[in-house]
């Protein structure tokens, strides 16, 4: 049985590790496989047809506890409690339910003090007691009668009628005053780890498409001397096609991984005759994980071809391996009775609407199978590659965009890009 410290507006956790308020998906999802053999059963639920209209949960089944993570932001918004029966919790280092100590209302009081009169829910049958950043529900099912206020004691627990040895049957840890109103808070400094963030990336482009991008980076960053404070840093710089390894180096510091294509199974696609002669050697990416960015170097003259802009949504293959990159693309829209206008394709922009301002594409697209090895099926499906304005929009079957691929400008003098698909 896990044996937990509540801070309310902040955290759930242990010496070990700690389920902090506006924590990355990613982060929360590491505590659980480090600590695999003593977190068990964890389950993932969202909705697969609408990510975005329902909170992301990990489900600890074992423990009796939810992480329910914002479905826009990805970031912790709120630790639920749902068995107190399966989890030891103590509040300034006195436990308040454990074995030995039931979670009544009495025991409530004690531990965290007095507070504003609790509001009933008569739909629910529940009885919420709520403090700053916490609140503890009260089951009133098998109660007589619902609680009511006495006037002579209105400034405390005092004045509800509320039956001895209650217990509680849920509790929440959220910032703010309103659980109803919550929202998941800034990334706290203590989240950062020593990594670089993205809060947003633009995508510049020139006359015939896609330059480059310009990111707006966060990081943790201390001033001068051992002792000063850690304060966030916000900054931005920019990454375009043509640029050398050494300059994305100087700009994004170095990747996470460095990944090199065996081989390029978009070759075939190619236009090119020349789509059967092997390559010497093998193009390279920089995987910027907590970016949501990969950079793809052309093996020759080690300058950026390529650029891959990740989304994360769930029942994705590649779900969880990067953050989720919270992009804007201008469009170009040509209109047949005035000039050209520019609308803006974003990480929550669904295909269908892409199609009703650029129109429907030529080509078939090019059908995306995912697995680990030839023997293993991909248990989330195909997904859909489309090509337009130098862009390659990856498209999963419940019309969200799971990633796009940004190309730089084609060069006569250059090499075989093989990789471009038809446009």
């Amino acid at each position: 049985m896990l044996d937990l410290e509540v801070v309310p507006e902040r955290s759930l956790g242990n010496e070990q590790w700690e389920f902090t308020l506006g924590m990355p998906l990613a982060q929360a999802v590491a505590i659980l496989q480090k600590h695999c053999r003593i977190i068990k059963n964890v389950q993932v639920l969202y909705s697969e047809q609408s990510p975005l209209s329902h909170d992301l949960i990990l489900n600890l089944t074992q423990d009796g506890i939810k992480l329910l993570f914002d479905a826009f932001n990805q970031r912790l918004k709120v630790i639920e409690v749902y068995d107190l029966t399966k989890v030891k919790l103590k509040y300034c280092g006195v436990h308040f339910n454990s074995q030995a100590i039931a979670p009544t209302i009495e025991q409530i009081d004690q531990s965290f003090g007095a507070t504003q009169p609790g509001v009933y829910n008569s739909a629910e049958q529940l009885f919420h007691l709520n403090f700053r950043g916490l609140s503890f529900s009260f089951q009133l099912d098998s109660w007589t009668e619902t609680p009511k206020y006495e006037p002579n004691f209105a400034h405390g627990l005092a004045s509800l009628q509320i039956p001895h040895g209650a217990t509680v049957k849920r509790m929440y840890i959220y910032n703010g005053n309103s659980l109803q109103d919550t929202k998941a808070p800034l990334m706290p400094l203590s989240c950062f780890l020593g990594n670089v963030y993205a809060e947003n990336v633009d995508v510049l482009r020139d006359g015939t498409g896609p330059s480059g991008l310009r990111l707006r980076l966060l990081t943790a960053g201390c001033g001068p001397g051992v002792l000063a404070d850690a304060k966030m840093r916000v900054f931005e710089r920019c990454v375009y096609f043509g640029d050398s390894c050494q300059d994305v180096l100087s700009t994004l510091g170095s990747p996470h991984k460095v990944f090199y294509k065996s081989e390029d199974k978009m070759k075939i696609h190619s236009p090119s005759p020349h789509k059967q002669v092997p390559s010497k050697c093998n193009d390279y990416f920089f995987n910027y994980f907590t970016l949501g960015v990969d950079i793809l170097f052309d093996a020759n003259t080690h300058k950026v071809k390529k650029f891959v802009l990740h989304t994360n949504y769930p029942g994705h293959y590649n779900f969880n391996i990067y953050h989720r990159c919270e992009f804007k693309i201008p469009l170009v829209i040509k209109r047949d009775s005035a000039d050209s206008q520019t609308e803006t394709c974003t990480t929550y922009s669904k295909w269908d609407s892409i199609q009703d301002l650029l129109g429907h594409p030529v080509e078939k697209p090019v059908v995306l199978h995912r697995s680990s090895s030839p023997n293993n099926t991909n248990p989330f499906g195909s997904t859909f590659c489309f090509g337009l304005q130098r862009m390659i929009f990856e498209v999963m079957q419940n019309n969200h965009i799971a990633s796009v691929t940004l190309y730089g400008p084609t060069r006569p003098s250059s090499q075989l890009r093989t990789s471009d698909l038809p446009q």
